[in-house]
């Protein structure tokens, strides 16, 4: 999932360099996985980082006592850990779970069953003076309607293809036949923004042309950065409607939360919000969330469908 860098998690980084500095490194930290298991045959690829994080090889140790053959300094969600996975250099990977590469390369995301990971479902967040009826079941149909592999598609289109974020959004719109009201007259002025970076973009302004195919007058703030930037303006009115992710924003919102399943964690989201004039709306289908992912072959061979798969007796 997209994220701003810490300082702890810089310094996180300088450690798990250097004890990676070798390229591959035995993983760490207490594990309880016995010898045998799947994980135990497999080498696991990420950020140099990802010994010291609780959202990658750290929480997979801690949640699901994983204990891997070995440990490869990879890139953050990107080619590096694509290519690795493809030449089996490394069997386990965490990249983005709307990485266009896994459908393309006929990867299979395991199941985080022990809820390792926040949601990372797309949900609109909107200001609670400007949630009309029709404003909400037009910003509804976008999340009940799009599909993750609507969502690859449209990440290949902006993030690979370097397609305008606009162009793609209108031809997805056009597609779907969003934004067909039968309300007329005139209609309220809608601040759409977005976060930077251009999956959150796409999303923004496919909103955008479906409120103003509904008749609504739509200004546009995009790339307004982190949630440090953009959450004090849709608290303040700035900004009335933006994209966000489910698990993410709710640990932005409520940080001592815990991991959650989604109903649960948009129940928190509408609680939290409440009070600062702001709700979510319906959670789609589609999501974007730090995805634990294998080849193929390699689910096949071990019989893998859920990340605890990992930790049983392999035959083979």
């Amino acid at each position: 999932m997209h994220f701003h860098r810490t300082a702890a998690a810089k310094m996180a980084l300088l450690v798990a360099t250097i004890v990676a500095a070798s390229g591959l490194s035995s993983c760490f930290g207490g594990s309880t996985t016995a010898p045998g298991t799947a994980a135990s045959r497999l080498i696991f690829g990420g950020p140099p980082e990802c010994p010291s994080r609780i959202t990658c090889l750290l929480g997979l140790q801690q949640v699901y006592h994983l204990h891997f053959r070995g440990f490869k300094a990879l890139d953050e969600v990107g080619p590096l850990s694509v290519a690795a996975l493809t030449a089996n250099s490394v069997q386990v990977v965490r990249l983005n779970s709307s990485d266009p590469a896994i459908p393309e390369r006929r990867f299979v995301i395991l199941q985080d069953d022990m809820l390792f990971q926040q949601a990372g479902n797309i949900i609109p967040v909107i200001r609670t003076g400007i949630a009309t009826d029709e404003i909400r079941s037009l910003l509804n149909s976008i999340s009940t309607t799009m599909t993750q592999r609507d969502l690859f598609q449209l990440d290949r289109a902006v993030g690979t293809d370097h397609e305008n974020p606009g162009q793609v959004a209108r031809r997805y719109v056009q597609q779907k036949n969003f934004g067909v009201t039968v309300t007329t007259g005139v209609k309220a002025s809608v601040t759409v923004g977005s976060a930077a970076f251009p999956e959150n973009e796409m999303l923004a302004e496919i909103y955008i042309e479906v409120l103003r195919r509904a008749g609504y007058v739509v200004n546009a703030t995009l790339n307004l950065g982190s949630r440090e930037t953009y959450q004090p303006m849709l608290e303040k009115g700035l900004v009335d409607v933006m994209p966000e992710y489910v698990g993410n924003y709710l640990t932005a919102v409520k940080p001592a939360v815990n991991r959650v399943a989604l109903p649960a964690a948009v129940a928190q989201l509408r609680e939290s919000l409440a009070p600062r004039g702001l709700t979510v709306l319906d959670p789609s289908s589609a999501t974007d969330s730090d995805a634990i992912v294998v080849t193929k072959a390699t689910a096949d061979r071990f019989h893998l469908t859920k990340i605890s798969d990992l930790s049983r007796r392999a035959s083979n």
